[in-house]
């Protein structure tokens, strides 16, 4: 799910401005965009990238409401300052004075924070009923074929995933977890290696899926022991098991951080550590893609209440912040891909020992420094992306 912004409509906004001064303004006008801290009848607080900014109004602004659904200026429709409320979000033209204290508007595009949200929640679950993601493991330009690894309870599905005609592609940017910064890309973006999530429709046999659109990025996951927490700049520093070098972790306002339940955690590197959980190829056993794992909302499995993937089971975790951290913990993170020894958390996962303790008697095993080697580890629900 992408969060809904003003970007759609901004393009109309400045067009149809730029037309209508252009005649009697010798003036640029400018657009800002943010959303209201505060409102009265002779001013607005906007919060917007550059801050806190003052817009003062006048018997002559004009005031339209934009849909949350179709977000174009053709469906705008006549509203009144006192429909704006603090949350809204707001797109307003205007032409700076010489003092740039407040901007005069001369229009206010509204979008309310209600419909903002019910537009989200619509979004949120199109993807996760319509939804596919996995690790891309080939890709066929010439066909917009893309073959991804998706992971379940009961081991990896190899699913074909098919741009359809028109499908929009998007790219995450290299040092960015926000959607609203990915850019539109190409399938010739992507890589082997790289996470991919796909909006379209499954294939009946869960092999197949066809995409309407198609969201990638090269990321990484992290693994090693808190060294020390800032609680005021929200950073932890850990002490990477693979490579016994230190990484600043940064939590920012979209990261996820949530801890695996102790036993639910010790079971599931177990069946990981058995041999279950190995890898099958796709139509020789492995459930369809969106299909529950065995004893799922019965009782068994891993937790699983009536259905749902991975994500869904992470949904469920108890959630943490930065100050429930403490030195010695084990943390697993997810992060865009960077050769640097700072990152910003995607996904920070805490209470996963068993899985790291399984993967450092993996690395021992093979000759990677006895017990403080680190093999490859599989962290349920550490893969893929934030919410988008």
């Amino acid at each position: 799910m992408r969060k809904l912004n003003l970007i759609k409509i901004t393009f109309f906004i400045i067009a149809a401005a730029s037309a209508t001064w252009a005649q009697d303004n010798p003036q640029k006008p400018v657009l800002i965009t943010g959303e209201v801290v505060s409102v009265n009848n002779d001013s607005i607080v906007l919060n917007t990238k550059d801050g806190a900014t003052t817009v003062s109004l006048t018997d002559k602004t004009e005031y339209k409401r934009v849909s949350a659904e179709n977000p174009s200026l053709k469906t705008a429709t006549p509203a009144a300052l006192t429909d704006i409320g603090v949350g809204d979000k707001l797109a307003i033209t205007g032409v700076w004075p010489a003092d740039k204290k407040s901007l005069p508007a001369r229009a206010v595009y509204l979008m309310k924070k209600a419909d903002i949200a019910e537009k989200n929640t619509k979004e949120a679950e199109e993807w996760k009923t319509r939804g596919i993601t996995g690790r891309v493991s080939s890709i066929d330009p010439v066909a917009k074929k893309i073959g991804i690894e998706v992971r379940g309870f009961t081991g990896t599905t190899t699913v074909e995933v098919t741009a359809k005609d028109n499908a929009k592609f998007m790219r995450y940017s290299p040092n960015s977890v926000k959607y609203d910064e990915a850019k539109p890309g190409t399938i010739a973006d992507i890589s082997p290696g790289d996470m991919l999530r796909a909006l379209g429709d499954k294939g009946a046999d869960g092999t197949t899926f066809a995409a309407e659109e198609i969201v990638t990025g090269a990321f990484q996951t992290v693994a090693g022991t808190v060294k020390s927490v800032d609680t005021a700049k929200n950073e932890v520093l850990i002490t990477d098991l693979r490579n016994k070098k230190d990484i600043t972790i940064a939590v920012g306002s979209t990261s996820l951080l949530k801890k695996f339940p102790e036993e639910m955690a010790q079971r599931m590197a177990q069946f990981q550590g058995s041999g279950q959980g190995t890898a099958r190829p796709a139509g020789q056993g492995n459930a369809p893609v969106g299909a529950r794992p065995q004893g799922a909302g019965q009782g068994r499995g891993f937790g699983q209440r009536g259905g749902g993937g991975i994500d869904e089971m992470l949904e469920r975790f108890p959630t943490i912040t930065v100050s429930d951290l403490k030195p010695g913990d084990m943390i697993a993170v997810s992060s865009t891909k960077n050769d640097t020894d700072h990152i910003t958390a995607i996904k920070l996962l805490a209470g996963v020992e068993p899985f790291l303790r399984a993967a450092q008697a993996q690395g021992g095993r093979q000759g990677r420094g006895g017990n403080q080697g680190l093999g490859d580890f599989n962290i349920p629900g550490l893969d893929g992306f934030g919410t988008p």
